[in-house]
């Protein structure tokens, strides 16, 4: 009878957290995280891949030092970010570290454009492979992470979820922005007849002289 007792309040409580989606926050709230740890994966994945790709450069093509550089020093910024999913500013921070990296790694495969014997390499071209790979893999990861975390914010920010967040502590969580914002709140400049020689300016007429005086006027 006590046992019974017991029970009942257990099951009331269980039936109202249930009722006021306390359990399907924890779901959502795990299914965020999991995407997250997949997303920093692929970034790991990708980090991992720069010393080799670097090295493997620097074999053909040691006169390219600033280029290598800016990637090893994108690599290095990248690793020294504690990031704290939860927190704006720390998520900013690392996206933006992130975007560094992945721009000097753009600069480098552009240089290598330059170096036939080094695109014909089978280690390089093994590498570059690899890296190409990991971009599309951390491209899911994020668009996967962006849509969990906004079914989990909408999920709390709505009746009866909202009461049951503010009293367990939860909070809507920050979410990946887009890169470059200000640059493609811009119109892009569009210029015709590119490469083609400016017009030269009309050859103004010379102006007249007054005519020379006749002897004897």
């Amino acid at each position: 009878m006590r046992l019974l007792t017991r029970l009942i309040p257990l099951l009331l409580l269980a039936s109202l957290l249930s009722g006021c989606g306390y359990n399907a926050i924890q779901q959502k709230d795990e299914s965020v995280k999991a995407s997250w740890a997949e997303v920093l994966n692929q970034y790991k994945r990708r980090a991992d891949l720069v010393p080799n790709l670097v090295n493997t450069v620097q074999g053909f093509a040691t006169q390219e030092r600033q280029v290598l550089t800016e990637v090893t020093e994108a690599r290095s910024r990248v690793g020294q970010i504690n990031v704290n999913a939860d927190d704006e500013a720390s998520l900013r921070q690392f996206q933006q570290a992130q975007g560094e990296l992945g721009s000097a790694l753009s600069r480098l495969l552009v240089v290598t454009e330059n170096y036939p014997v080094l695109k014909s390499d089978a280690n390089f071209r093994d590498l570059q492979a690899q890296l190409e790979g990991t971009e599309n893999r951390i491209t899911v990861a994020r668009g996967r992470y962006i849509q969990q975390v906004q079914d989990y914010n909408t999920y709390i920010r709505s009746f009866p979820q909202v009461v049951t967040a503010k009293i367990f502590g939860y909070q809507v969580k920050p979410n990946f922005t887009v890169e470059n914002e200000a640059q493609i709140s811009n119109a892009p400049e569009v210029k015709f007849n590119t490469g083609a020689p400016a017009p030269q300016p009309a050859p103004q007429p010379a102006p007249q002289q007054a005519p020379a005086p006749q002897p004897g006027g």
